[in-house]
C-alpha cells in the first residue's frame, strides 16, 4: 500500500474529536506521524489510541487556541519527539457566540476570531521557516461553506465573519508562497455529523435565533449530515498534489 505521507508529520487541530480526530487517523493511514492538539486531554487520548491502531505515531499537546500569544509555548518539544512538521491542518474553530449582533458581547465575539483566525495565522506562521527551509510543507485552513454564502447563518456573525476571513488569508498567503514548495488551501468540509452540529440544536431558539436554530434541526431531521470520516477523506485525498490558493469543496472531485 502506498503511503505518501511516510516519513512526514502532521500537526491538526481541534484534533480531539470530529472532523480533527478524523483527519488525524487518515493522515496516520497515509503514512504521517501525527501531532494531536486540542485541549481535552481524554479526548486527545481516544484519538492517539487510534492513531496508534493504525500503526501511526501520536504525540499528543493540551492547549487552549484561544489564547494565540502562548502557541509558541505549546509547540516546544514537538520537533524533539516527532521532527519538523511538514503538514499543517488548523481545523480547530468554534461556532460561539450566536444569536443577534445588537445582544452579543464584543469581546465573546473578539474571542471568535482570535480562536478562528488569529491563532491559525500565528501557527502557520511559526512553523513556516522550518517549512520554507526544506522546500516542502501542507497548509490547509478547515473553512466552511458559510464563507462564500454569508447569509446563510443569521445570528453567527463572528463565525460566518471568521471563516471569510481565513479564506482571503489563505489566497493572499498562497499567493505569497506561490513556487516555495509550500501549498494553503481552504476545505469546506460540508454539513458534518459533529458535537458542533448538536450544540447549536441544544441552543434556546429565543436566545440564538428560531430561524438558526430550524435551519440547523432540518439538517439533522432530514439525514444529510456527512461523517468525519467521509469528509475527512476528501481533505487528506489532496494533500499529495501542489495545487494552492484554491477552496476545496468536500463534494468537489478529487
Amino acid at each position: 500500500m502506498v503511503k505518501p505521507f511516510e516519513g512526514r508529520t502532521a500537526l491538526v487541530t481541534g484534533a480531539g474529536r470530529g472532523i480533527g480526530r478524523a483527519v488525524a487517523v487518515e493522515l496516520a493511514r497515509a503514512g504521517a506521524r501525527t501531532v494531536l492538539l486540542a485541549r481535552s486531554q481524554g479526548e486527545l487520548a481516544e484519538t492517539a489510541h487510534l492513531v496508534r491502531a493504525e500503526g501511526g505515531e501520536a504525540l499528543v499537546v493540551r492547549g487552549d487556541l484561544a489564547h494565540p500569544d502562548r502557541i509558541a509555548h505549546l509547540l516546544g518539544g514537538v520537533g524533539d519527539d516527532l521532527g519538523h512538521v511538514d503538514i499543517l491542518v488548523n481545523n480547530a474553530g468554534v461556532v460561539w457566540p450566536l444569536g443577534p449582533s445588537a445582544a452579543v458581547d464584543a469581546a465573546e465575539w473578539a474571542a471568535a476570531i482570535d480562536v478562528n483566525v488569529v491563532s491559525a495565522a500565528t501557527l502557520t506562521f511559526s512553523l513556516l521557516p522550518a517549512m520554507l527551509g526544506r522546500g516542502w510543507g501542507r497548509v490547509v485552513n478547515v473553512s466552511s461553506g458559510v464563507a462564500e454564502r454569508p447569509t446563510s447563518m443569521i445570528g453567527a456573525n463572528a463565525y460566518a465573519t471568521s471563516k471569510a476571513a481565513l479564506e482571503a488569508h489563505t489566497v493572499n498567503l498562497a499567493a505569497e508562497l506561490a513556487g516555495s514548495g509550500v501549498t494553503v488551501n481552504a476545505f469546506r468540509p460540508g454539513r458534518v455529523d459533529t458535537a458542533m452540529q448538536a450544540w447549536i440544536r441544544e441552543q434556546d431558539p429565543d436566545q440564538i435565533g428560531a430561524g438558526l436554530h430550524e435551519q440547523f434541526s432540518r439538517y439533522h431531521l432530514a439525514g444529510t449530515l456527512i461523517s468525519s470520516e467521509q469528509s475527512a477523506r476528501s481533505l487528506v485525498s489532496r494533500l499529495p498534489g501542489d495545487a494552492t490558493g484554491q477552496m476545496w469543496n468536500v463534494s468537489d472531485p478529487v
